[in-house]
């Protein structure tokens, strides 16, 4: 894979028709990093939130241990890639072949669930099929219901069991593992520390009422990158309040603590050049777009930073929208994307913070999607960890310097 110094250099070396993707290593490495040597706990890389090899095998090398997997793909994909990771199958609904797949094949112990139901098809598919006798060490999660309300997208709707069916599940649950969690996800992109307070209150009700020893909490995800128009505060802070609020909580003496960062980890992981193929008024025909790293720009109006890489370029920033490469209307990213006034066809743009998802949700609709791929060594648009942003403590308050 070529190594570039910036993003810049990609742009007149190759003059690309197609995008290219520039991924940053260091970025990465970075990141995780902060998460391994300041989270309270155990570091879990969700998957689903960029699952190249590559990516992953750098979280690995900066000590990430423990991969949140969501499909018996993800399984395959990151045991294939580190065969001494801690694999967590995560997704609260599996099909009895994924589970008996990643218990006996991959060694996956710990299981997530929400209902009595998957309870019941993970002590079947995991029980011996020689001896018929159940499996004594799996370790499994209660997925608990909390609020999204505090998160940029919500995850509040679709899984998790409520706090009223939580304390009956936790008992029952307790009957068959050996050795429990409760787990939930507060939404994406959380944008105050807040957010886990009230999780981490249902958490402690749920406990309370159950009766029963827990042996670890995984406050999931939620953990924020930075984004034109979101400024969250410092990762420290968020770390600060749940572990206070961990141990606070009626669990045993040595319980442990997970999150499952993935935004957070990656976003910084890459960027992409496109090429405008068009400009009418202040719409850019773009060569990628909602089927391909830009769907979250086109789906959930999701702000990137962008950057013109012309060195002619000499108007004043203005706002414009995109328009994405495919036959479709609906290929359309409103931004708005701030751009020296006189961008036209021809030249190339930077998108920034696409680490997170951009690669996981490319298609190849309408025969696009291919992309190059090279490494740079410059820092990303914008960045959580590269020491930018300062954190002040001063009579309990925190803020930014």
């Amino acid at each position: 894979m070529h190594i570039y110094p910036d993003a810049q250099a990609v742009a007149r070396a190759l003059r690309p028709d197609e995008p290219v993707i520039l991924n940053r290593p260091h970025a990465a490495r970075r990141a995780a990093r902060f998460f391994v040597d300041k989270f309270p706990g155990k570091v879990l890389y969700a998957v689903k939130s960029n699952p190249a090899p590559d990516l992953i095998e750098v979280l690995w090398d900066a000590g990430v241990t423990h991969y949140d997997v969501a499909s018996i793909a993800e399984v395959r994909l990151v045991r294939a890639a580190l065969p001494d990771a801690t694999l967590c199958f995560m997704h609260p609904i599996k099909t009895p072949s994924a589970i008996r797949e990643a218990y006996f094949k991959h060694g996956v112990k710990t299981f997530s669930l929400d209902s009595v139901e998957e309870l019941e098809k993970i002590v079947e598919a995991c029980r011996n099929p020689e001896t018929g006798e159940a499996a004594r060490d799996l370790r499994l999660c209660v997925r608990l219901r909390v609020s999204s309300e505090y998160s940029e997208l919500s995850l509040a709707s679709k899984f998790g069991c409520d706090l009223l069916e939580a304390p009956a599940l936790l008992q029952e649950v307790r009957q068959h593992c050996d050795w429990l969690g409760i787990c939930f996800h507060v939404g994406s992109q959380a944008m105050t520390p807040f957010a886990f307070v009230q999780a981490l209150d249902r958490t402690r009700a749920a406990i309370a009422e159950a009766s029963v020893v827990i042996d670890m909490i995984d406050v999931g995800g939620g953990f924020p990158s930075i984004y034109p128009g979101m400024e969250p505060p410092p990762l420290e802070d968020y770390f600060q309040i749940i572990h206070q609020h961990f141990y606070a909580l009626p669990i045993a003496y040595n319980a442990e603590l997970w999150c499952e960062p993935g935004r957070a980890l990656c976003a910084e992981y890459s960027s992409m050049i496109v090429k405008v193929e068009k400009r009418r008024g202040n719409e850019l025909y773009i060569n990628d777009g909602a089927y391909g790293a830009l769907y979250d720009a086109a789906h959930v109006a999701w702000r990137f930073p962008v950057e013109a890489l012309e060195d002619d370029l000499r108007d004043a920033k203005e706002d414009f929208a995109f328009y994405g490469p495919t036959c479709d209307d609906a290929d359309y990213m409103a931004g708005p994307f701030a751009l020296p006034g006189d961008i036209q066809a021809g030249d190339f743009i930077e998108i920034g913070m696409l680490g997170a998802y951009g690669a996981a949700m490319k298609t190849g609709f309408n025969g696009f999607g291919e992309a190059e791929v090279v490494i740079v060594e410059d820092e990303p648009m914008m960045s959580m960890f590269d020491g930018s942003r300062v954190r002040v403590d001063s009579d309990n308050v925190v803020s930014l310097r």
